[in-house]
């Protein structure tokens, strides 16, 4: 009975379970949406670079000239600074102890300057009153002579003591120079856009990996643009160039060009594509932005950058004074991104 009705029926649903699973599987799949909106081509023909906007001062790693603990901090994220104010100061106790003890050389040189100026004034004194008697029999030619170099080692010791006086008076200053060294200052006009450091902690003198400070100023940005190596002849001074924001292309950036950078450096951030040469170098071109953004923008923020390599008429061109500098290697050319 179960071979003869119960394994037909089981592989005619083995049969039908199979057709159907094949049928779902050739079903088309929806194309899933894109987390964020890819970037397209602003130009018929144009270069794109990946772009960083930065202050127009650059971005400033501000650093200490000694290594020391935090003691003070006098700015914070976001502050406005002006150019000689006061951001941080290190610990400066062993200065002002070494002050303490310059001080009080200063005044005891002093003190021994005053004992050679009277010593000097009765030497005087004394020479002048032996020059001074009439008669010259009642003065020995050695006494006399032993005043007059009586007074010249006085004035000899006096001159001494005043070079002890500056000396002391230099120390003084060098360690007050210290001291004021402790204390960082604002190198320009700007805004503190990084603090990474906290009362009590070591500021390192040199290199580091994160900056103490960072400030620039950002009245007006800085675009930063890498082009590849390849594509660097194609870069027009005459041409427009536009931002667009990552993840909303439409916002559109116009810029302008300031420089393009004469040296071309390695590339440093690699997207890891298999296609991509470790070797790679980019000239870099600078541009700020002209107008104001349709959407906020931030230091640090990436942008894809457009460079249009079609002619441009002349009126259309940007003025002479756009141009701060041109670098080598920015002619005319044509190319057509893929």
């Amino acid at each position: 009975m179960i071979r003869k009705y119960v394994l037909p029926v089981l592989a005619l649903f083995g049969v039908l379970f199979g057709v159907f699973m094949v049928r779902v599987g050739a079903r088309k799949q929806p194309v899933a949406p894109a987390v964020v909106r890819p970037s397209y081509a602003e130009y018929r023909s144009e270069v794109a670079g990946a772009g960083i906007f930065e202050s127009s001062t650059e971005n400033i790693a501000v650093a200490t000239p000694v290594p020391g603990v935090v003691t003070g901090l006098s700015v914070k994220v976001g502050d406005e600074v002006k150019a000689g104010q006061p951001l941080f100061k290190l610990d400066d106790r062993n200065l002002q102890a070494s002050l303490l003890v310059q001080t009080a050389a200063i005044d005891s040189a002093r003190a021994k300057l005053k004992v050679q100026q009277a010593s000097l004034a009765d030497l005087q004194n004394q020479l002048k009153f032996w020059q001074s008697v009439a008669d010259t029999r009642a003065v020995s030619r050695e006494e006399l002579d032993r005043k007059k170099f009586g007074e010249q080692v006085g004035e000899a010791q006096l001159e001494s003591s005043k070079a002890e006086v500056a000396a002391a008076e230099a120390q003084h200053r060098a360690v007050q120079i210290d001291i004021d060294r402790l204390t960082v200052t604002a190198p320009v006009d700007g805004r503190v856009l990084q603090v990474n450091l906290r009362l009590g902690e070591y500021a390192q003198a040199g290199p580091v990996a994160s900056p103490l400070m960072l400030l620039g100023n950002v009245d007006r940005l800085h675009v930063r643009v890498d082009v590849d190596e390849n594509d660097a002849w194609k870069v027009r001074t005459d041409a427009p160039a536009v931002a667009k924001v990552r993840g909303k292309p439409d916002a559109k950036v116009p810029l302008r060009l300031v420089r393009i950078e004469p040296y071309v450096i390695p590339k440093r951030s690699l997207t890891g594509d298999s296609t991509e040469r470790v070797d790679t170098r980019v000239l870099q071109v600078i541009y700020r932005i002209d107008g104001t953004p349709p959407v906020p923008v931030y230091v640090g923020q990436q942008m894809d950058v457009s460079i249009s390599t079609e002619a441009v008429a002349p009126a259309t061109a940007p003025s002479g004074g756009a141009v701060a500098e041109v670098g080598a290697g920015a002619h005319a050319g044509e190319g057509v991104r893929p």
